[in-house]
């Protein structure tokens, strides 16, 4: 079973690696804090580990990049691009800018010609990119239970890279739509703004797409 490395210490780095704990992966969790990784550490047992950005990207046979959108591309600086070369790269970011939600809808600092998973692959091009996680809250990323299995929209250069994350989300409970090259992530990533509309205009947090096939 390949050893999982996630860029990230925030809820949903926490939330997925307990998700890859639990289905029975070794796991470093990434932090330039390891303060704040130290309680998920001794929580999560002997397959558990900590180390910051550089560390776990050595570390991960596949990488899970879970942080901000704003500082992606640092992350991966940080990290060491010749550390990623080649890997699958699970890419849960949203573009999300500063500024309050207009009428519930949040504010990206992306436009529709290029996506933020695009311009992280045009900038490490030898990086195996994969959008996966970024349209649902975290307390459904792992094992989500609704009246009928939710879809999880996916896309990636990368065919062999794609198969790993798909068997990961298989395995994670999930149904998966591939919808192709790096380019449609220009359509994944405003499902984020449409999950979050229902939660910032009426609290509710609690539901997932599902692509209906006739």
């Amino acid at each position: 079973m390949k050893k999982i490395g996630i860029i990230g210490s925030g809820i949903v780095a926490r939330t997925l690696g307990n998700g890859f704990l639990k289905h029975g992966y070794e796991v470093m969790l990434g932090s330039r804090d390891l303060q704040k990784v130290a309680e998920w550490k001794e929580k999560g047992g002997p397959r558990a580990h900590t180390g910051n950005f550089e560390e776990t990207a050595i570390y991960g046979d596949i990488i899970v990049l879970a942080v901000k959108g704003d500082v992606a591309a640092d992350a991966i600086e940080m990290a060491g691009p010749q550390n990623l070369q080649w890997k699958t790269v699970i890419d849960t970011t949203n573009p999300i800018a500063a500024g309050a939600p207009e009428n519930g809808v949040l504010k990206f600092f992306t436009n529709f010609e290029e996506s933020l998973m695009e311009a992280l692959q045009t900038r490490f091009p030898e990086v195996h990119f994969v959008k996966a996680f970024n349209s649902v809250g975290s307390a459904y990323m792992v094992d989500p239970v609704f009246s009928e299995k939710p879809t999880m929209f996916t896309c990636g250069n990368n065919d062999a890279s794609k198969k790993e994350t798909h068997d990961i989300l298989t395995q994670f409970g999930w149904e998966i739509e591939d919808m192709g090259k790096d380019t449609a992530a220009r359509a994944i990533e405003p499902l984020c703004m449409l999950w979050c509309i229902p939660g910032m205009l009426h609290g509710r947090w609690n539901h997932a797409f599902k692509l209906m096939k006739a």
